[in-house]
């Protein structure tokens, strides 16, 4: 889901630094001071995730837990997908420092679909499970449709590049979106008060 350095044109480099900042502006503004440690334990679930990857064909994909990550911290996922976003880019070479706007606009805006599908009451058990599993695996569809999107407004050359990324994400967004379940489920039982204070 990273672009790595030296892909992208500059106009679009440009355009993904300045959303970016917005949004983390706002993520800071967001970001109370009783979700700093919850928010902390998020970023290094995100940065961890992503060093487990799965081969998919020539290539392969990695885990982003962003729909978690989205569900619990609102606009402050911003945040802690920065975070590990800027870490993972110096440390190891992930994506890069020029490209962690558009890393960041990629993973980070999706997640926020997650934490309002989850104001959705419903009625029935197996309502719940699907909602569990749209707010994992909906932040990936849309994470890889913008990543593809990103990739098409760069040049006809990565038209094919693009279709591949997107693809390739489907197994990802099937994951986690049935890990999403399980996270719920299991807090569900252990501490159902984390869900309360969520919103």
């Amino acid at each position: 889901m990273h672009i790595s350095e030296g892909v992208l044109n500059p106009n679009i480099l440009i355009a993904g630094t300045v959303i970016s900042c917005g949004l983390l502006y706002i993520g800071f503004k967001k970001l109370d001071q009783e979700k700093l440690t919850l928010s902390a334990v998020l970023s290094a679930l995100f940065f961890i995730a992503s060093f487990i990857h799965i081969p998919i064909g020539p290539t392969s994909v990695h885990l982003i837990m962003s729909g978690i990550i989205g569900a619990f911290l609102g606009f402050g996922v911003f945040v802690a997908i920065f975070v590990g976003l800027f870490l993972q880019a110096l440390l190891f070479g992930y994506g890069g420092l020029s490209v962690l706007g558009v890393n960041l606009l990629i993973i980070a805006t999706p997640a926020l679909l997650s934490y309002f599908i989850l104001f959705i009451k419903p009625k029935k058990l197996w309502q719940e499970k699907l909602i569990y599993f749209l707010a994992g695996s909906l932040p990936i569809v849309v994470s890889a449709f913008l990543l593809s999107l990103i990739l098409v407004l760069n040049g006809e050359e990565f038209y094919t590049v693009a279709s591949v990324s997107f693809l390739s994400n489907i197994p990802i967004m099937i994951i986690e979106g049935l890990l999403v379940v399980l996270i719920f489920e299991f807090i569900k039982k252990v501490s159902p008060k984390i869900l309360e204070k969520r919103c």
